[in-house]
Order: C-alpha cells, then structure tokens, then sequence
C-alpha cells in the first residue's frame, strides 16, 4: 500500500499545458505500472495514460500526441505533462497503479475554459 499525492492542476485556457505530479510513499513504487486516471463530473474514471516499469507507455486516443508520462523512480513520482489542453481534458486526475491497487488520494483538478 502506497500514499498518493496529485498536484498541479489548474484553471487554464484552451491550448495550454500543465504538468501533474504523483508522489507515491510507502511503498517500492519502481517495481509497478503507474497510470493517470481522470473522472469528469457524472462520469466513471478512466485511464488517461500509463507507464509500466521498464518505460512502456500507454495512451488513451484522446489524448495521444498531446499527453506525455513518465516517472522518477529514484523521487517515487509520476508526472503527466499536458500540453494542447482541450475543454474535454476538464476532470479530476488522480495516479494509481496500473492496474490499480492502492487507495487513491484526494485527485487534482484540471479546468479548461475560455
């Protein structure tokens, strides 16, 4: 079992970026999969991108060429730079792993509106 801890969400406009970051603690983060997951408002979560051990990488089709993930093993993060944000990137993301296994944290906020 792991803490989790999203940060770096924000109100933005249309076609600008921000960069999530995922603090694990607690436990050996280098050894699982890592993935973004997001909830818009009336919606179930889904996995937005994932990051396996080894560097692999997931991306959902939405976001494909605009969403990049990666970690810091050594700093037991996770980061999703967003760049191109759209008014349909609005939702709550939170990092898990991949499948998930631990109990979420409190999630971060992303706004895109004009």
């Amino acid at each position: 079992q792991a803490q989790l801890v999203e940060s770096g969400g924000g109100l933005v406009q249309p076609g600008e970026s921000l960069r999530l970051s995922c603090a694990a603690s607690g436990s050996i983060f280098s050894i699982y999969a890592m993935g973004w997951y997001f909830q818009a408002p009336g919606k179930q979560r889904e996995l937005v991108a994932a990051i396996g051990g080894n560097g692999n990488t997931y991306y959902r089709r939405s976001v494909k060429g605009r969403f990049t993930i990666s970690r810091a093993n050594a700093k037991n993060t996770v980061y999703l730079q967003m760049n191109s944000l759209n008014v349909e990137d609005t939702a709550v993301y939170y990092c898990n792993t991949n499948p998930v296994r631990w109990a979420w944290g409190q999630g971060t906020q992303v706004t895109v509106s004009s």
